[in-house]
């Protein structure tokens, strides 16, 4: 059984942590786009930034998905080859 996973579960991983990280920024700093870009699409009525906190909830659980299946996928092959 191998021990080692391949460099895609890492990449998926750290997509997964950096979305879920700007979401929970988002939901505690909502101007935080405001304030790196100075880009101000919704007049600071929040709209854009709970459509961000979404967008990047719901990116966040698919890389997780996508990396748990990359973690578990060198032990079903291994197994599948005995």
């Amino acid at each position: 059984m191998e021990g080692s996973v391949r460099a895609r579960f890492w990449l998926e991983a750290i997509l997964a942590s950096l979305c879920g990280f700007l979401a929970v920024l988002t939901l505690f700093w909502r101007d935080w786009i405001e304030g790196l870009t100075g880009f101000d699409p919704d007049h600071h009525n929040g709209s854009f930034e709970w459509a961000i906190v979404a967008g990047l909830l719901l990116l966040c659980v698919v890389w997780a998905i996508v990396a748990r299946a990359e973690l578990h996928r060198p032990r079903a092959v291994a197994a599948h080859s005995n």
